[in-house]
């Protein structure tokens, strides 16, 4: 940087972006100056906290993988270490079938390892279950290139282990169809030991017994909610925090790189030595058509799905018997609104306060016609779901809607090549990155991953003097 203060400009304050903005600190320290510009009147993308029945409830993302390290590093580095929480409970359930079944132990993203096991839930038939270890006897299923995640298991295993138990855990993730989504890039584990083992059934036993047997909770999450995390690593960075900023325009220049922000008829310009954008697909390909026509074309690509969370607060005797799962998922096939129920209360104990906390996820892909409903009528469908499924008597105490449109980015078939294009288009471009849930993971430890990747870009190409 040859003794200049260099300006980096992130365009996006969703976590990603925010924390790219604190690895360019850690990076540079002092010896640039980082701006992150975001176009909502608020930071944090998808990681939103606020008060229900006076008790703090992530309204988006709820829970971080403990298991990668990326999430509780930040947090920890960000002064809430003491913050963070472990769950009460893991087990979770499926509804099918008329009941409440619990998952199988033994399974890898639905995918079973052990037929005792699977055989003692009942979530699938009895004729479903017989076709399961014919995936032993059949000849090799190839896999030489990228395939939907439904046509390889159902090939293997049948159409009730899609159906019932892959289907519903990736639509709690993705809120996307088993029968367009990458098995590469949503269940990378598999795709590996698949294009080795011809039996799926001994593969996932493989990829069970290789598992780490002291690895500890799964899920973690803060006191108040990870939707806190955005507002302490934005302190943390020390970058200037603009909301209500719209980027319109990206253009290189001689440099840098020019950015275009502000009404039509009065825009403001703003120089940077280098920029990363963090934003969704969608945005993300709109800002780069000019510069990096190939990687916005990819972008433009990426199908996003919308859906809605209904958080709902009852009195503990609202419930004939207490809940006591971490929440339920609901398979597509059983034609039912709600997709997923998450107790928060019992997931994470601190929240319970004499209360039962829960939140009821609706929308899929294809199901935006749900979506199109008054708030009170989401409330109707969630509350609904809780008196048929648990018994609930009576209504909420208190209830909050939130939507979030074009939220979750579709891993469809194909998706680590385009990718990689994308990349390739950006890395022609000196002083630009990218990063954000549309790359490598939606969670938040991955979205953090490609933070510190493209912080890390930047920061080379400045220590270069741009070369």
């Amino acid at each position: 940087m040859d003794g200049k203060r260099a300006h980096v400009v992130v365009i996006g304050a969703g976590i990603s972006g925010l924390a790219a903005a604190w690895y360019l600190r850690q990076g540079a320290g002092d010896r640039i100056q980082v701006t992150v510009l975001e176009g909502s009147p608020r930071i944090g993308g998808k990681l939103y906290a606020s008060e229900v029945a006076g008790v703090s409830v992530d309204a988006g993302a709820e829970a971080m993988l403990a298991r990668r390290p990326e999430g509780k590093e930040l947090a920890r580095a960000v002064g809430l270490g003491d913050d963070l929480v472990l769950p009460g409970t893991t087990r979770s359930a499926v509804y099918t079938r008329g009941t409440l079944r619990y998952l199988p132990k033994g399974q890898v993203m639905g995918v079973p390892s052990d037929l005792t096991e699977l055989a003692k839930s009942g979530i699938v038939s009895p004729g479903g279950l017989v076709r399961v270890p014919l995936d032993q006897i059949l000849p090799a299923t190839l896999v030489r290139t990228d395939v939907s995640v439904a046509a390889y298991i159902r090939a293997r295993m049948g159409a009730e282990v899609v159906d019932r138990l892959v289907e519903p855990l990736l639509g709690g993730v993705y809120a996307g169809r088993a029968d367009m989504l990458s098995l590469e890039a949503t269940m990378p584990r598999v795709a590996a030991v698949a294009r080795s083992e011809r039996s799926l059934l001994t593969a996932a036993r493989q990829l069970v017994e290789e598992a780490p047997k002291d690895a500890g909770p799964v899920f973690t999450s803060l006191r108040n909610g990870v939707g806190t995390l955005p507002e302490a690593v934005a302190k943390a960075s020390e970058a200037e925090v603009r909301t209500g900023v719209t980027v319109r325009e990206l253009h290189r220049t001689e440099t840098g790189w020019r950015l275009v922000t502000g009404p039509v008829p009065r825009p403001e310009i703003i120089e940077a030595d280098a920029v990363i954008v963090a934003t969704p697909g969608p945005a993300a390909a709109r800002l780069l058509k000019a510069e990096a026509p190939k990687a916005s074309s990819e972008l433009a690509r990426i199908q996003y799905a919308s859906m809605a969370v209904v958080t709902l607060a009852y009195p503990v005797d609202a419930f004939p018997e207490p809940p006591a799962s971490s929440g339920y998922l609901v398979p597509p096939v059983e034609r039912r609104p709600v997709k997923a129920v998450t107790f928060s209360s019992v997931k994470w104990p601190h929240l319970a306060k004499d209360l039962v906390l829960l939140r009821c996820s609706i929308g899929r892909v294809g199901e935006e016609h749900l979506l199109q409903r008054e708030d009170t009528e989401l409330v109707s469908l969630a509350t609904a779901e809780m008196a048929d499924v648990m018994g609930v008597r009576g209504l909420p105490l208190d209830s909050r809607v939130t939507r979030w449109g074009g939220g979750l980015p579709q891993y469809n078939v194909g998706h680590l090549d385009r990718v990689a294009r994308v990349r390739a288009a950006v890395a022609v471009q000196p002083g630009l990155a990218v990063c954000g849930a549309a790359y490598d993971g939606i969670g938040i430890p991955a979205c953090i991953g490609t933070a510190r990747t493209a912080a890390a870009r930047i920061l080379d190409h400045l220590a270069g003097g741009g070369e």
